[in-house]
């Protein structure tokens, strides 16, 4: 079982500073997220100071995006880092991409699964050295002359991993891609009635067994070395949880739990801009089902509880940060013995 850490905010050095303190702790990888910078920038940032460690993006708005351009960043990021980069992709959500970055929106699972396999038709152009020919319904690339072409990449090609939510879009990352991201707004219900289930869905339809395939689960996390820092988080952690839940996109994993009415409360809310009432809204109930809130050496056996046997990946992630210092517990259990007593008791995701 690996075990990573996400920063969702902060600037691009403090990036890259986590990267190093996540490394020194020995921490698998490091994600940075699509936010307030550019995830390739704090990538290439973090790989001039790190080593061994992952740097992956969790995520990169790929709608924001042709598959061209993030081909060829993904490829250069892969090589700048010495072939330890991994392509996180996701969609965003519909608001973001024709409001905030102008570009077309319709049927996201079928984009995705497309432009999934334009971004690998372009690596395998620029590998082989043969005419680029990919031809679909979103997107069409048919150019690429030698001058254009970056040739093989000499770390081959890096891993795409996709997040999702919904049913169909888990089902293109068990078709098309390396690795599913599980948004850190699930639960363990719907873990197992709705994305597991999903993946094989799309295992099946790629002629897959899932053998190879990275399954990260991710959880919002509320902890604290002491008592002000643990009210702290809990604040956030549910600030969190309500921005989420506000999203229609989201509002499956509520509806399964019986939730609806705070779906729709926490939706009208956030479009009048009550922000801290949608906080409020968020019972210890919806708090305790969604997030971890747990003191910092009952994190990792509460994160065992949850995706034992069924991750080979857990992204320790909070809203405010990387909390590195607060996640030395979790990260000494999940890296021990609790990793095989999980691995041998549900068997992954197959």
């Amino acid at each position: 079982m690996k075990v990573d850490a996400t920063v969702v905010t902060g600037g691009l050095s403090a990036f890259a500073d986590d990267a190093v303190t996540a490394e020194t702790a020995g921490y698998d990888a490091v994600w940075a997220s699509e936010t307030q910078h550019d995830p390739a920038v704090m990538i290439t940032l973090a790989a001039t100071r790190t080593e061994r460690i992952t740097l992956g993006t969790a995520i990169t708005v790929a709608f924001a995006r042709t598959p061209m351009t993030t081909a060829m960043t993904a490829n250069d990021l892969h090589e700048v880092t010495g072939g330890r980069y991994i392509l996180g992709l996701g969609t965003q959500i519909k608001p973001h991409v024709t409001k905030r970055f102008s570009m077309p929106w319709s049927r996201p699972a079928d984009r995705m699964h497309e432009y999934i396999r334009a971004v690998r038709a372009i690596w395998d152009a620029w590998a082989t050295g043969e005419r680029l020919d990919f031809r679909g319904e979103f997107y069409t690339h048919t150019l690429m002359t030698p001058f254009f072409s970056p040739g093989p990449n000499p770390y081959g090609n890096p891993p795409i991993h996709l997040a999702g939510v919904g049913p169909r879009m888990t089902a293109v990352a068990g078709e098309v891609a390396d690795g599913f991201m599980a948004h850190a707004f699930s639960t363990e219900r719907y873990l197992h009635e709705v994305t597991l289930p999903s993946l094989r869905e799309g295992f099946e339809r790629g002629g897959k067994d899932g053998t190879g395939f990275e399954f990260s689960a991710t959880a919002l996390i509320a902890t604290g070395n002491t008592e002000e820092e643990f009210a702290a988080s809990i604040k956030d952690v549910r600030r969190q949880v309500a921005f989420y839940g506000s999203t229609p996109a989201y509002h499956p994993v509520l509806e399964l739990h019986g939730w609806g009415d705070l779906a729709r409360e926490l939706n009208t809310l956030s479009k009048r801009g009550e922000w801290d009432a949608m906080g409020e809204a968020v019972d210890d109930e919806v708090l305790h089902t969604i997030a971890i809130v747990a003191e910092p050496d009952q994190v990792g056996p509460a994160l065992e509880a949850r995706f034992g046997g069924v991750a080979q990946r857990i992204p320790l992630y909070a809203p405010s940060g990387s909390q590195t210092d607060r996640w030395g517990p979790a990260l000494r259990h999940l890296q021990g013995d609790a990793a095989q007593r999980s691995s041998t008791r549900r068997g992954g995701v197959k």
